[in-house]
């Protein structure tokens, strides 16, 4: 299973396994990695896993969607990097990505 960096605001860092298939807020949902509340349960519909994902991998993810860009616009300390972890989906590609969770989400 590919290893996924979680790195807290403070720069506490969760590195866990995700399985593939699953996005990168399930996977720090069910690890129980602080600063992702996915308040909506993954359905791109409330912006609380945003993250910011490392300027290494950005070019190696899929671009977002017309509803993840539209839900960004609700995510506080919005960046050219910043992403909803619910619509990263985890692939063998993606063993070793880099997020960082905002400030505003501890």
């Amino acid at each position: 299973m590919p290893k996924i960096h979680y790195i807290e605001h403070d720069g506490t860092e969760h590195v866990v396994e995700v399985g593939i298939g699953w996005s990168v807020m399930e996977g720090a949902v069910k690890n129980r990695i602080p600063g992702i509340d996915a308040d909506c349960g993954g359905a791109c519909a409330c912006a609380t896993c945003h993250v910011y994902v490392d300027p290494n991998w950005q070019a190696k993810l899929p671009p977002k969607a017309e509803m993840e860009e539209a839900m960004l616009d609700f995510a506080i300390g919005l960046k050219s990097n910043s992403r909803l972890s619910c619509q990263l989906r985890v692939t063998s590609e993606m063993d070793g990505l880099v997020v960082r969770m905002p400030d505003s989400q501890h």
